[in-house]
Parts: structure tokens; sequence; C-alpha cells
């Protein structure tokens, strides 16, 4: 009996022990939630060393990765897991913002010595403002952008002709039969097919792209329900990561998916000796937007604090952009420079882009060399043209809605 209650003290002393040892290590460490391949290795690895170099501080950086936004906010919302900062797209932004989830970032923590905050293009700030719940809520003052982008098609010119893609009508197309893969996103393929279901009376003034994606109704659902019955025999899967493998390999000839995963499979595509290209049908599209917040649950506010400081550093959302094929947020005045240095190319763009919706309207001094942000030479999968953007729309929280997209693609799904 005496080694038994010996015993029942040991544990629960070691107990004790290992909490205040958890503890202690806590404080030390940063736990970042962000998307699987979403970040350069080398940017990751260099922040601790940065850290120190800046505070004085060890910090140890726990880093996890998820795959579907709804999984990781459950995680949060529900588990009340300590994650110091968190990656999600925009229409969770926005729902965290809604339930309260998200903590202001404490940027006066920032020395101004390395305060790369400004450096989010003024674009971004606009649109993510869009997000907010309350009138009075300076949405920039939670979240700061990481990437962004379109969707559109990724289609291969050996089989399809680009023409035949100014339309989202080409999921109807009888001679794509069994060639499309779909983005297995239900939010992303209902917000630009509604728009192309409401095409005509947002080209006659009656209705706004913006209005039409963010009113989510039983006949807008209906409407995109009906296109995708339509649809469906020309689609052979619903990818959520193979599409790039399918178009390589040619077994299917167009993709629906967002520009990001176009760049990845245009350049994946190249070094098998396959050409793809991408394209962002006329009746406009969604513009999403992946952001950095500080959880209600977080424990380290410092240190992620300075880890979204260190993510807008001009050079470190570069490499960031280069290494995952996504289009960094990264576009204020003092980044602007850096960022076109390395993207601005003639030999490999001759043709231009308007890009002066995030660059600004100001001409840009790059190298010795005033660039105009109306006419560069960008990638038009990274950087879309003003005429594109401008039939664009921000995806927001569904709501209420969310059951009734969500029981509608379960039925296209099974259906025959």
């Amino acid at each position: 009996m005496i080694m038994k209650k010996f015993t029942t003290l040991f544990v629960a002393l070691a107990a004790i022990v290992l909490v205040s040892c958890n503890r202690v290590d806590r404080a030390h460490q940063l736990k970042v939630l962000n998307w699987a391949d979403y970040i350069d290795e080398d940017v990751k690895a260099g922040f601790e060393d940065w850290y120190f170099q800046q505070t004085g501080e060890k910090v140890q950086l726990v880093y996890e990765t998820f795959d579907i936004n709804e999984t990781a906010l459950t995680k949060i919302e529900v588990g009340h897991e300590d994650y110091d900062v968190f990656c999600p797209s925009e229409y969770i932004i926005e729902r965290m913002l809604k339930k309260d989830l998200i903590l202001p970032i404490r940027k006066d923590l920032i020395p101004d010595s390395i305060y790369y905050f400004n450096n989010i293009s003024p674009f971004v700030l606009d649109k993510f403002q869009q997000m907010a719940p309350r009138y009075d809520m300076k949405v920039s003052d939670y979240t700061v952008g990481y990437m962004w982008g379109t969707t559109g098609f990724i289609y291969n010119p050996q089989y399809v002709n680009r023409e035949d893609l100014t339309s989202w009508a080409a999921i109807l197309d009888p001679k794509f039969e069994n060639r499309i893969l779909m983005k297995d996103a239900f939010r992303d393929v209902y917000s630009v097919l509604v728009l192309y279901a409401y095409a005509d009376q947002i080209e006659r003034g009656e209705l706004n792209r913006d209005e039409v994606v963010r009113n989510i109704t039983k006949a807008r659902v209906a409407a995109v329900k009906d296109i995708l019955l339509r649809a469906k025999k020309q689609i052979c899967g619903w990818e959520v990561d193979f599409g790039k493998e399918e178009m390589t390999k040619g077994k299917a000839w167009l993709n629906l998916s967002w520009s990001g995963d176009a760049q990845f499979a245009i350049e994946e595509a190249s070094e098998m000796g396959v050409m793809l290209d991408y394209i962002v049908p006329k009746e406009g599209s969604n513009v999403w937007f992946d952001g950095w917040v500080i959880p209600k649950y977080a424990q380290n506010i410092k240190a992620a604090t300075y880890f979204i400081d260190y993510m807008c550093k001009a050079e470190n959302a570069l490499a960031n952009m280069d290494e995952i094929g996504y289009v960094s947020c990264a576009g204020g005045p003092d980044a602007a420079a850096i960022i076109l240095d390395d993207q601005n190319d003639e030999e490999e763009w001759p043709e231009t882009v308007d890009a002066s919706y995030f660059f600004g309207e100001e001409k840009i001094l790059v190298d010795g060399e005033w660039l105009d942000p109306h006419a560069l030479h960008l990638n038009p999968v990274y950087y879309a043209d003003k005429s594109t953007i401008d039939r664009c729309a921000l995806m927001h929280d569904a709501g209420d809605s969310q059951e009734m997209l969500l029981e509608m693609w379960n039925e296209i799904k099974l259906a025959r």
C-alpha cells in the first residue's frame, strides 16, 4: 500500500515537472500552421537566427501544414489549438473575424529598421478591407496578405485552341467530353460559374460581380447546379492536387484551377517537353487571397508578430514566390523595385500587362530605369492584366449558405 502511494506521488510530481517544462518550452516556441508546400525552405529555416539577431531571444519554429481550410479552422475554433500564426484563405479570415477568433497584430512591437508590413500592395489592402464584418473594423490590423491569384483554365494547346476557352461555356462543349478536370473546391467553382450564369445581367448593368458572388441565393445555386449537371459528361475528374500530372500526361486537356497551380503545372510540364497555358474567361473570375493571422489562442504573440513581419520582407516574399509558383502580396512602394527587378523581363515576356492596380500609378525606379506600371513585362499568369482583374470579384464567407453549397456540390459529384 505504501509502495502504491509512493508510485502515485512520483507520477504526480513527474506530471507537474513535465507540464512546467512544457510551459517553458512553449514560451520559446513559435507554432505556425500553413498550407503544404507553401514556403521557401531556406526562408523558413532562416527565421530562428533572424529572430535571435533582432531580439537576442531564442525561439524554436514548430511548423505544421494543412490541406483544407475548414479542417485547420476546426482545430482552432473547436480544439482551441494554440497556434501562434495561421495562413487561411480570405473567406476563412472573414469567418474568423466574425467569430472573434483573431487577435490584433501588435505591429508596435517591430522596430522601424525592420518594419516590413508596409510592403503589402495597396490593392491587397483594399481587397482585404472588403472582408470587414463591421464598417468600423480595419482589417489590416488583424491580418496581412501572403499570396494571391485568380481562377481560370489550365489548358494544353496541343489539343485546345485558346479561342475555345474565352468563356466558361467551354465546360459545356461536347468536344471536351471526358477531358476536363475540375478543382474539387466548391466555393471557387461556384464563384466563377455564377458569374457565367448571370453574365447577361452583369453586362447590362443590372447586377455587379461583387454582389453576385457575395450574395448566395437558392436561385443562383440552382443556376450553377444546372450548368455543372450539363457539364458532367465533359468532366473526367475532381482533383485537389493530381491535376498537374494528368495535364502533363495528356489525359486531361483543360483544368479549372488556380493561377498558382497553373504556373506550377506549366513549369513542371515544360521540363517534360509539354506546353501548357492559362486563361481567365471573359465573364470574370474570383480573385483569391491567403493571409497571415494570429489566432485567438496563440501563446507567443511577440514571435508571431516578428514572423509575419519577416514574411513581408521583400527578399523573402520574392523567394517564396519563386519557390511555390504563387504570387506574393508584396508590392508596396518599398517592395516594388525588388520584386520588379526580378519579375520584369522583356525577353521572356515580350507582351506587356497593365499591373498599375497592384504596383500603383507612379513610375518605379528599377536598377536605374523608370518602369511604367501600366506596361510591364510580367508573367500574365502571375500578374493578370488590369482588364482581367476588373472582371474579378472577391469570395466571401458563405455563412448560413455553406450547407446549401456543399449539398449542391455533393449532388453534382454523385450524379451520373
